[in-house]
């Protein structure tokens, strides 16, 4: 969708006016809004004919209730192709949450349609002065690129978005000021990147490990993003059942976060140097594929022992991480759609946060937990403890990267802590010194029933989790102030 800021607005198009509780209702209207008992709360809406304009409720004025408010605007006029939210009298904040919800909330993935789903495209935003809002439009503006290109990305299917169909895609990310490097399977054999190519190894498509660099204006070591991109995930020889398995087209979303996030860093200029490491593979079946109970060696010379072959994402995860370890940051987060384990603990509602103890003693772990809260995408703490590593030990290579099924943890291995093991198992390639935190989104991803924004749900489907996230958390605790 379209977002155009404007001084005055053509007459004719439908008109959304967005109320606090308790705020005045401009007056050609105040008289049909209590009548009606509209009050501006959360979630409200009243549209009237005569002129046509919808009210919508903000309910407190917050930022995550202006968001909450666009996106009701963007569902409540989605029968319109084109038409105004009346924003006058809103500071450039507000202004700017209000577009971030509508924009959020018309996004549409309709390229694969014979025709395109009818929706708001173009939303005209009526202030007074609109050189003093441009600047905060411009930072949601390349917040909502970000996002809109991480749900297209896990909105693909698999026969569309292969590996090395997803190289291409990233490749054109260069017109935006962003080095793209794609090592491919030559390169990572050469290199000895063993967890990548056993992951990639049943698929006809072959693997790569995505670089993605932005240098910033700021001479400082980068922060590193690490992206689990598997374009869709079998399960391997440890198949996973056929109900729901339609979803792991979208076991790429961490990787699709982190190159949504370097868009958004290179449409706003951000003065950090940032660079993303994206392990892309299919984690299919066939005559080549690797086997619960091999040992591979992974980049790092550690070798690790298979258990199960659906637990491949950590596999990739590893070779990525040393990958990052080598470009010497002052930071690294990885983003993966990891396990069902954290959905069982969280639910639809957070992600889990994880990190070493560089990452609390530098801050790290609360700047991402408030960058989390300060976009709408919450997290939660868990943690990884001394049993949780000791539980990897190998009686073959230096560690297993998972539990046997039944492995021995109660309830025939029913409860086993799986994110908390998968996250000691990377922390063992991210390292204790470097600041490292690592989220595990599953759940967060993709959400049939639409995602909540605030009172308002978005569409069903991709919901970009993590790339707004990124980007706010690298303005707020990395870029330079002032």
């Amino acid at each position: 969708m379209r977002l155009r800021l404007r001084a005055e607005t053509a007459p004719g198009l439908p008109r959304a006016v967005p109320v606090t509780e308790g705020g005045a209702v401009p007056a050609p209207l105040a008289t049909a809004a209590a009548a009606a008992g509209f009050g501006g709360r959360a979630g409200e809406c009243l549209r009237l004919v005569d002129p046509p304009v919808l009210l919508a409720g903000v309910g407190a004025p917050t930022a995550a209730a202006f968001e909450a408010a666009g996106a009701l605007i963007a569902a409540e006029l989605s029968d319109q192709h084109r038409a105004v939210l009346d924003a006058r009298g809103r500071p450039a904040w507000a202004v700017a949450a209000l577009a971030m919800g509508a924009g959020m909330r018309a996004h549409r993935v309709d390229h694969l349609r014979a025709a395109p789903m009818p929706g708001l495209r173009r939303l005209d935003l009526w202030v007074e002065a609109p050189d003093l809002v441009a600047p905060a439009l411009a930072r949601t503006e390349a917040a909502l690129a970000g996002a809109s290109f991480a749900r297209d990305l896990a909105a693909e299917p698999a026969n569309r978005l292969t590996p090395p169909a997803f190289a291409s895609r990233l490749q054109r990310l260069d017109r935006h000021g962003l080095e793209v490097t794609i090592h491919g399977r030559g390169w990572l054999r050469r290199h000895g990147y063993g967890a990548l190519l056993a992951v990639g190894s049943g698929s006809a498509e072959p693997p790569c490990l995505a670089v993605l660099r932005w240098p910033g204006t700021v001479k400082a070591p980068p922060v590193a993003l690490v992206g689990k991109g598997i374009t869709f995930d079998t399960g391997g020889i440890s198949i996973k059942p056929a109900s729901g398995m339609e979803a792991m087209k979208a076991d790429m979303a961490g990787a699709a976060a982190c190159a949504g996030a370097m868009l958004a860093l290179a449409l706003r200029r951000a003065p950090t140097p940032v660079t993303a490491v994206l392990a892309i593979a299919e984690n299919a079946t066939g005559a080549a594929s690797y086997r619960p109970s091999d040992v591979i060696r992974t980049a790092s010379g550690r070798t690790v022992e298979v258990v199960d072959t659906d637990a491949e994402g950590r596999l990739v995860l590893a070779d990525a991480l040393h990958h990052a370890r080598g470009l010497e940051p002052r930071a690294i987060l990885d983003l993966a759609t990891l396990t069902g384990s954290i959905i069982a603990a969280l639910g639809h509602q957070r992600a889990g946060l994880f990190g070493n103890e560089a990452a609390r003693t530098a801050g790290l772990r609360d700047a991402v937990l408030a960058a989390g809260e300060a976009v709408g995408e919450p997290l939660w703490p868990m943690p990884i403890g001394d049993r949780h590593r000791a539980d990897l030990r190998s009686d073959i290579a230096d560690l297993r990267h998972c539990l046997p099924a039944g492995g021995g943890q109660g309830w025939g291995g029913r409860l086993m802590p799986d994110a908390a093991h998968a996250a000691a198992f990377l922390r063992e390639f991210a390292g204790e010194k470097t600041p490292w935190t690592h989220l595990d989104i599953a759940g967060m991803d993709l959400r049939e029933e639409g995602v909540e924004a605030g009172a308002y749900p978005l569409p069903p489907g991709p919901s970009g989790f993590g790339a707004r996230l990124v980007d706010r958390l690298v303005a707020d605790h990395f870029d330079p102030k002032g």
